[in-house]
């Protein structure tokens, strides 16, 4: 095999995981026109058509499917021995893509991503944020970071932080109109603000457990949005009832700003894990990631 063959190989692994010319000749550096004149170059001399194209997105074909299966171990061990080569380096190197939810770069990657950067300036991170649970084998990731049970019992995992809670909180104001819900059934009397998670476009529920009953609301209200920063805006302005998250309010709920009501419906439950595919040896980088990010 040529190299220039093998190159438009990789290139092709890359469109094919990405559904992007765009996003696909950003990671490679190059043109996406570029890339798309290679890709057909491509096509022409294995005489089969890999890419369904349209003026919006690309896929792979069933034919394009079935080289890509064939090509992820390939690429996979290649991609290991050049990280091995990083045992004999004075400084780490490489690339490590994670997947994760936005909430969890915030509360995990924010605080301590920065540091590790500028401890090892030749590694490069590459975080996608989304509220879907990415295969991150098939999807070409490291890593992924997601709350403890949503991890796969063939990942390892490794917890980042202590366990979480949530809580229902509005404000004063909101109570003088409205009264305390003793059990999650009398969220429908009140004005509850939803999250629509961004991915699935569905209403994230509300979770409840007391005495081994688990309980998932579906609530309704005033407000509905992708966003928390403006839910969370929404409740400390009195306009409803919010699920947040016991980290986020805690001091709103110490100084009365906010009052939090069913307590003993919010248990605490396994925090945020990084998990990553069972093998015998993770890539430095991501090594020196994961001890960054438990200190």
């Amino acid at each position: 095999m040529e190299r220039g063959e093998l190159n438009d190989l990789l290139a092709f692994a890359s469109v094919a995981r990405e559904r992007s010319f765009t996003r696909a000749a950003a990671i490679l550096g190059m043109s996406p026109s570029a890339l798309s004149h290679a890709m057909r170059g491509l096509e022409e001399r294995l005489g089969v058509r890999l890419l369904a194209r349209t003026t919006r997105s690309v896929a792979p074909t069933e034919a394009g499917e079935r080289l890509l299966a064939s090509l992820r171990p390939a690429l996979a061990g290649i991609k290991e021995g050049l990280e091995a080569l990083a045992e004999w380096r004075d400084n780490l190197s490489g690339t490590v893509r994670i997947t994760t939810t936005a909430y969890a770069a915030k509360i995990v990657l924010s605080p301590k991503l920065p540091g590790f950067l500028l401890t090892h300036p030749d590694v490069r991170v590459e975080v996608d944020t989304n509220d879907a649970l990415t295969d991150i084998v098939a999807s070409g990731f490291d890593a992924g970071i997601r709350l403890g049970e949503s991890v796969e019992k063939d990942m390892v995992a490794i917890k980042l932080g202590p366990d979480l809670r949530s809580a229902i909180v509005a404000t004063p104001a909101y109570f003088e109109r409205y009264p305390k819900p003793q059990t999650p059934f009398d969220l429908q009397h009140h004005a509850c603000l939803g999250y629509r998670l961004a991915t699935s476009g569905g209403l994230l529920p509300w979770e409840f457990e007391k005495d081994g009953k688990e309980i998932a609301m579906r609530t309704s209200g005033p407000l509905i949005s992708n966003d928390g920063e403006l839910i969370a805006a929404a409740i400390r302005a009195g306009a409803g009832l919010g699920y947040m998250m016991e980290h986020d309010v805690a001091e709103d709920i110490a100084s009365g700003a906010l009052i939090e009501v069913l307590e003993d419906w919010c248990p605490r439950f396994p925090g945020f894990y990084l998990y990553h595919p069972s093998r015998r040896q993770s890539p430095p980088a991501l090594r020196a990631l994961i001890e960054h990010l438990r200190a």
